[in-house]
């Protein structure tokens, strides 16, 4: 289980109202490629991270298991440069739209979406 972050923060107080944050105060954040529409990673946002992000342009998450905010790109040199960010129609999920320099995943890939999964196809 992960600790919840900071719960203080400068976010808009009309943007923090669309928010619907899990028990930890944090909401998903699907990460695109602004021009191409490649999906390029999940991660978690919380008040703090999102006003960041508004407010720098370079995108900020919460990491769950260091428990602390983190930039992306900082130690890579894979940076997110934010295009746009949008609020899903329930308020519990981010749509970040970057322009990503180098590979988005951890792992080196392009995209933390590279492995695909067999799916059963039934008849119709």
């Amino acid at each position: 289980m992960s600790a919840a972050p900071p719960a203080d923060s400068a976010l808009d107080p009309a943007v923090a109202a669309l928010l619907r944050r899990d028990p930890a105060g944090l909401v998903a954040a699907v990460v695109q490629q602004h021009d191409t529409g490649e999906v390029l990673m999940v991660a978690w946002m919380d008040d703090e991270a999102l006003r960041r992000t508004l407010t720098t342009g370079r995108a900020t998450y919460w990491s769950r298991s260091r428990r602390e905010y983190w930039v992306k790109g900082e130690t890579s040199g894979h940076r997110q440069w934010v295009r746009d960010v949008r609020l899903d129609c329930d308020g519990d999920a981010l749509l970040v739209l970057v322009d990503q320099e180098g590979p988005a995943c951890h792992t080196g890939e392009r995209s933390c979406f590279h492995r695909e999964l067999e799916v059963s196809r039934a008849t119709r």
